[in-house]
Order: structure tokens, then C-alpha cells, then sequence
């Protein structure tokens, strides 16, 4: 593919076009030339981008595939497509598959599947057999066959000797582990954040409390270790003061916030709308704020998607036996854009912090590069429904919605896609 892109503004820190605008000629899956007057030549496609951003391609540390064994809710091909229409070029998808990503065989059976689609795929090694927190998983033998990380995915490392073994052993490795922090004693099987709302809603709450004791244990065995340790999907603003402190003294903790997190809150769940369900509860106002603020000041490192796809069924159902996810790739972007995030953050949080979590280059925006983008327009509107959703699912509280913020093309390497 020869295409010149026109007029585009460039949002990579790390390039010397930063915030300038540009034309950018793509052939052949590389960056030929960017300049502020390019022409364009016979054999290429022409694409106006005034008022657009292009930024190295996002990537999503907090992601979940059916393959294997729940293809029914997503499988690799439409995984990566919905994330291609998100403008995502990258995924560490979680191992809480069936079976379980635990083992050299689960690793490579990932790897050999995704080898040829249109964006990058990363294994999750499973921390413990089962994800039950009991006994390590064939950590060595994933990391050498390529899982990028290891964590139980939604599972919280209940057992304190387990977590403290877990932290020394992945050391030596290495490698970064990744943890839900819920303190399950403190939650028990409640469903919602704990508050008034929850006392209008006549349900049990789950407390901060139960967030901010997990992420304590860890910070504690961090400092007792000197190791590193990485908490997945925050939610509070406790937390958020917690891991302010820990890296204000040193520890060598890093954190992330799903996307829906930043923009909805507990009062959305006043109808029992099973859509807005996750895990972590959506919290207050307050809270959202905190994550804002931790975000912006660096707190916070990274932005997920934490896409959970589900059938129809499992989520269409009296909340509280509904599960909780949303499929969640496609509406990251306007939800950040409509969290206040400059296109300058979103490429930081979105595109460049994640992939140094996990020790992997990181796309520049520069001629000689691999063309590994996404160009975006904050303020184009699109539907999200089913022509455009390109899940097998559609547990989405955005669905049928009308968003802000268009992803217009995704590259990576020699695979494009182009959104009308």
C-alpha cells in the first residue's frame, strides 16, 4: 500500500514531529517521509486528515480473548479486529481462558494463532495453576516461550505466602506481575460499590476498603522483597494515595485504570442496568476525580481497555446474577477524550507507557520507521451499534450510543485498515 496521509497533527512524544502538522507517506507497511508540504505522487492513495492526530499505535495491557474455549464471546480474528477499530495495534491478552494459559504448550498455542493478524499479540502467562493462588505456575518456561507477564487475570492472590513467593520468583525472572488487588474477605460476594447508592439500591456494597487492604499487603511484601509488582484496573482514590506514597519513597510499583473508570460513576446503576456491571465497581465522583488527577500527574501509568466480551445471555439478566465486563475495545478512545485526556496524554497512556511495562519497543512517528500508527479525529461522531461493533459481543453500555472521537486508520506493519 503507497498512502499519503495529509495535514495530520503528530501526537508522539518520542518523535521530532510532536504536535506538528504533517504529510506522512506510508508504503509498504514503513514511514517513507514526513514533512509539512509533501506532494503526492501517481501510484498513491491521497487521505485528507486536517484536524486529525496520529499517534504510534495503542496497546492494551488488560485485555480477554475466548480463544481457547469461550469462542463464542470473541475469538482471536474478532478480537483484533475490534481492537483495529479502536485504534489498537498492540494486546497482552489475560490468561483466564479454558484451559488456563499456565504452560510452554498454552504460550506457543496463542503465539502460533495470532502470527499472522493485524496486530500484535502478547500472552499472559497465568501466575498460579488454575488461578487459584496456590501453587506457581510454569512461570520459567512461559517466559521463555514468550508470555510477556504473568497475573491471575481477575482472580485477587488471596494466600500472603503465595503473593510473597510469587514476587521472588518472577524477580529472578525478571518479569512483571500483575495483580487484581481485592481483598476477598472484605468484598465477599457483593457486587456494587459500597455507599448510598448501594443502600438505595437495597444491595450489599463492596468497600474501597477491600481495594486499598490488597494493594497495602503488596506494598508491604514490595518493600520487604525490593521487587517489582504491577496493580491492574484501580479504583479509588485511596489507592491512588497509596501508590503516590509507595513510589514517593521508592518501591517500584506501577498501576493502571480502565478507561470506564475514568468517565462513569455508581449513579449510572440506579435502573439495574447490568451493562454498567464490572469489576472493580464503578465508584463516586470523588474517586473518578482522584484517578483523573493520578493519571495526569503520573501516578497511574497506563490506561486498559479491561475488555470483557459476554454473550448475550450472561449479561441480559437481573443484575445480580449478571457478569460483570464490558466489550470494551472499540469505545476506549471517546471515553478518554471525553475524560479531558490531550492527545499528547493518550499517547503516552494509551500507546508508550504500556508497552515499557512490558519491556517491548515502542512505535515512533519518524521516516525509516515500521508503520505502526493509529491516526484519529477527536471530534468526528459515530454510532456504536451493529454494523460498526466488530465484537461477537455487545455488552456495552455505549451501544446504540452516538461517540466522539473516530478512529480513522490503523497500520501496523504491512496490515491497514481504513474507517469511513
Amino acid at each position: 500500500m503507497n498512502l499519503l496521509i495529509k495535514g495530520v497533527t503528530i501526537a508522539d512524544p518520542n518523535s521530532p514531529f510532536h504536535l506538528q502538522v504533517c504529510n506522512v507517506r506510508l508504503q509498504h507497511g514503513q514511514i517513507k517521509a514526513i514533512d509539512s508540504s509533501l506532494p503526492s505522487l501517481k501510484d498513491e492513495t491521497v487521505m485528507e486528515a486536517r484536524g486529525a492526530f496520529m499517534s504510534p499505535g495503542f496497546f492494551d495491557l488488560n485485555c480477554e480473548a475466548g480463544d481457547p474455549g469461550f469462542e463464542t464471546r470473541e475469538d482471536l480474528q474478532t478480537l483484533v479486529e475490534t481492537a483495529n477499530a479502536g485504534g489498537f495495534t498492540g494486546l497482552a491478552v489475560l490468561p483466564q481462558t479454558s484451559p488456563v494459559v499456565q504452560s510452554k504448550s498454552g504460550v506457543n498455542y496463542l503465539l502460533n494463532k495470532v502470527r499472522d493478524l493485524s496486530a500484535a499479540v502478547y500472552p499472559i502467562g497465568a501466575l498460579s495453576d488454575g488461578l487459584e493462588g496456590k501453587e506457581l505456575a510454569e512461570l520459567y518456561d512461559m517466559r521463555q516461550a514468550g508470555a510477556v507477564a504473568f497475573s491471575d487475570g481477575d482472580h485477587p492472590v488471596k494466600d500472603d505466602g503465595f503473593m510473597s513467593r510469587a514476587m521472588q520468583y518472577a524477580q529472578g525472572l525478571d518479569s512483571l506481575v500483575m495483580v487484581y488487588p481485592e481483598n476477598s474477605a472484605m468484598a465477599g460476594k457483593a457486587q456494587v460499590n459500597e455507599s448510598k447508592t448501594s443502600v438505595l439500591l437495597g444491595m450489599k456494597g463492596i468497600p474501597a476498603l477491600a481495594e486499598e487492604m490488597q494493594i497495602s499487603r503488596d506494598l508491604f511484601l514490595m518493600a520487604y522483597h525490593d521487587c517489582a509488582l504491577h496493580f491492574s484496573t484501580i479504583s479509588t482514590a485511596g489507592s491512588v494515595a497509596l501508590i503516590k506514597k509507595a513510589k514517593k519513597e521508592g518501591l517500584k510499583v506501577t498501576c493502571d485504570v480502565a478507561a470506564h473508570h475514568l468517565v462513569f460513576t455508581e449513579e449510572l446503576l440506579l435502573d439495574f442496568d447490568s451493562q454498567y456491571k464490572v469489576k472493580p465497581p464503578l465508584r463516586d465522583k470523588n474517586d473518578v476525580k482522584a484517578l483523573l488527577n493520578g493519571l495526569k500527574e503520573g501516578t497511574i501509568d497506563a490506561v486498559v481497555s479491561q475488555h470483557r466480551p459476554h454473550e448475550v445471555e450472561f449479561k441480559n439478566v437481573e443484575f445480580e446474577i449478571a457478569k460483570f465486563g464490558i466489550s470494551a475495545l472499540q469505545t476506549v478512545l471517546p471515553l478518554l477524550l471525553k475524560a479531558g485526556l490531550n492527545p499528547a496524554q493518550i499517547a503516552e497512556k494509551l500507546a508508550i507507557r504500556p508497552r515499557q511495562l512490558v519491556k517491548l519497543a515502542v512505535p515512533v512517528i519518524n521516516a525509516g520507521e515500521l508503520a505502526d500508527l493509529v491516526v484519529y479525529h477527536p471530534e468526528k461522531e459515530w454510532e456504536f451499534n451493529g454494523n460498526t461493533n466488530c465484537s461477537k459481543s455487545v455488552n456495552s453500555p455505549l451501544f446504540g450510543k452516538v461517540l466522539k472521537g473516530k478512529v480513522l486508520f490503523t497500520s501496523y506493519h504491512q496490515h491497514f485498515h481504513q474507517y469511513e
